[in-house]
């Protein structure tokens, strides 16, 4: 396994910080499904003691990144079929809602906004999956409609399926498409004002990824 990428943190708010840091590292598919961690390992990636860090898993444990096993280990759930599927369903339904309340509410400078997000990034087969600037891109889009109810759900959904993406990573056709092109399709149909060709887009992007983990 290789080493996950994670930021040592500011010594201020270490509880809180280390929860999001760990949080972050799930959603962008930093662990595999499988893996055992220790307190102690993560501990000293974040540079901090282990006691936020017991609190941040504690957290973490309860949405679902992770398995409190009976042996006292810490693990990453394995694959599972049906719960991918269950995922998909979910994800499909409450980020086309997302997608609905940004853009009652979105301006020519939130457009803007997520075109910058993408600004440089290379369209050609061959790159490895660029999963920041996924991240970036629906979640700039996903606040913009400003929900305190819904957005936290996207980003629970995101946590548990984190650990996929790193799935999909490994895979060698991951690589053999141009990973943005959804993503530069929706920004089109959002610039245009078009909910119709927005919604295929964001559904060919969901759908993908998922057909990459399933096949």
């Amino acid at each position: 396994m290789a080493a996950p990428d994670i930021a040592p943190l500011d010594q201020t708010k270490l509880r809180e910080n280390a929860y999001f840091a760990l949080r972050d590292a799930f959603t962008r598919g930093a662990f595999a499904p499988g893996d055992v961690l220790t307190l102690r390992d993560l501990a000293a990636k974040l540079g901090v003691s282990m006691t936020p860090v017991r609190e941040a898993v504690r957290r973490l444990v309860a949405e679902g990144a992770l398995v409190d096993t009976p042996s006292r280990k810490l693990m990453v759930p394995e694959f599972d079929q049906r719960r991918a599927s269950d995922l998909l369903v979910a994800r499909l339904a409450m980020e086309a809602l997302a997608l609905d309340q940004a853009m009652d509410r979105m301006s020519p400078d939130d457009v803007e906004a997520l075109r910058q997000v993408l600004d440089g990034v290379p369209e050609s087969p061959g790159a490895m999956p660029d999963l920041v600037t996924n991240h970036e891109f629906h979640f700039t889009l996903y606040r913009i409609g400003g929900s305190e109810v819904l957005l936290p759900i996207v980003e629970a959904l995101w946590l548990q399926y984190g650990a996929y993406l790193n799935l999909i990573v490994m895979k060698p056709e991951a690589s053999t498409i141009p990973e943005h092109v959804h993503h530069f399709e929706l920004l089109d149909a959002l610039g245009a004002g078009d909910r119709d060709a927005a919604h295929a887009a964001l559904r060919a992007d969901i759908n993908r990824s998922f057909t990459f983990l399933m096949s």
